[in-house]
């Protein structure tokens, strides 16, 4: 299985520093011994130059690598970490070249520290249990199925919101409905009061009608009754 491009290139990246630290070794030894280092200075020049602009594209590639989402974040902050390292180790041969610091031992040159012996594995350091005893393109696919869960996840939520946002306009819509059978009921009574109060107006009316027309029988039964006593002939 292939291994991560950013592991190969911080690999090839902690060789080329390496290389360096032998140089400058090797460098510091001709002067020592009379010899005339000037083509080494020129090589371990333009070796500096290589590596500062590698570490560089390191960061970038990290920082783009962290901001898509193509590795998780504390494997980012392990990376990150890792580029700080070689940061320091660069300024460490740059101030060791120009003459700035005294050259340490050969073997602390070589890994960038104090302590004697082979470089740890920084992949090895508080390594967490899930990821111990695995390659780089079997953490790479395991990142990658932790990263398709996340996604799943996502993608749920998002299907639940979706689900309310319809409930929340059905919701809406039925609010409407109801508004406009409240409007017509509404229309329906002020109508329905308006048709009684004319009715009402109308009764009134009758009424009123049918007491001048009692008191007009009165009023004529009255005059007939004068005149039948009028033209009665009496005895």
């Amino acid at each position: 299985m292939s291994q991560d491009p950013w592991l190969q290139n911080y690999d090839a990246t902690c060789r080329l520093a390496q290389e360096i630290a032998e140089n400058i070794h090797e460098r510091n030894r001709q002067q020592r011994t009379g010899g005339n280092p000037a083509k080494m200075n020129m090589t371990l020049r333009a070796s500096l130059q290589k590596l500062k602009q590698q570490i560089i594209q390191l960061r970038e590639t990290l920082l783009r690598a962290a901001s898509s989402r193509r590795i998780m974040q504390s494997e980012a902050d392990r990376r990150q970490n890792l580029v700080d390292d070689l940061v320091t180790r660069e300024k460490q041969l740059s101030s060791i070249f120009r003459g700035d610091t005294a050259e340490p031992s050969r073997s602390s040159l070589m890994t960038g520290g104090g302590a004697q012996g082979p470089p740890a594995n920084p992949w090895l350091i508080d390594e967490p249990e899930e990821t111990r005893g695995l390659d780089f393109g079997e953490i790479k696919q395991q990142q990658q199925r932790v990263i398709e869960a996340q996604d799943a996840g996502l993608d749920a939520l998002a299907v639940v919101i979706t689900r309310q946002k319809q409930m929340g306009q059905e919701i809406g819509n039925e609010l409407d409905e109801q508004n406009e059978i409240i409007d017509d009921l509404s229309h329906l009574v002020d109508k329905t009061d308006g048709k009684i109060r004319n009715e009402s107006r109308r009764v009134k009316l009758v009424e009123t009608k049918a007491s001048s027309c009692g008191m007009l029988v009165v009023i004529v039964l009255l005059l007939i009754a004068i005149v039948v006593v009028a033209v009665w002939p009496t005895s």
